[in-house]
């Protein structure tokens, strides 16, 4: 099962991301309700890994903490493929992100070792979609974005469709 752990986008804070991701000149956005901040993905893993992971993730006993957005970025050099919200550095975030990828191991999981680079991903562009797209994020790069507080996280499981990929969330784990 296509799975990854990340942490909801509140509806308060899509809704603004929303409203941003209309004026994109292209590309292919992410629907509102996919909006997100990965954790961890997990590509493809069974069930049985899944499900000690998901003892390990409830042991994890993080706190809440607050986010800030901070503005605009692309994933990509000269060929942007992928527009994103960036989150400004935060210690309690790279440490959960720590914890999260330490428990996926515990479950058996073998994932590469990649930089941490947390983002919501707003839309991805293909060859020639992303024409546009530099004047855009010059014209709304510093688009005050609102933060939000980080009171839990997910296990979710991800369905590839034609018309772009499904999330649903098999487990939540609450930050204290």
């Amino acid at each position: 099962m296509r799975a990854f752990v990340a942490i909801p986008v509140p509806d308060a804070v899509a809704a603004s991301l929303a409203a941003l991701q209309a004026r994109l000149p292209g590309g292919r956005r992410v629907p509102r309700e996919n909006l997100h901040l990965t954790l961890a993905f997990l590509d493809d893993q069974p069930e049985p890994a899944l499900e000690e992971l998901h003892g390990e993730l409830g042991d994890l006993g993080a706190a809440a903490f607050d986010l800030t957005l901070a503005g605009l970025g692309v994933f990509g050099g000269d060929r942007p493929r992928l527009l994103y919200a960036d989150i400004a550095p935060n210690t309690a975030l790279s440490d959960l992100h720590r914890a999260v990828m330490g428990a996926a191991r515990r479950a058996g999981m073998q994932l590469p070792r990649r930089r941490f680079h947390p983002h919501v991903t707003l839309a991805r562009f293909g060859a020639g979609d992303a024409a546009g797209l530099g004047g855009f994020i010059a014209a709304h790069g510093a688009t005050p974005l609102p933060g939000f507080r980080a009171t839990g996280f997910g296990l979710y499981r991800s369905i590839l469709r034609p018309d772009g990929a499904v999330h649903d969330m098999l487990a939540g784990y609450n930050l204290g």
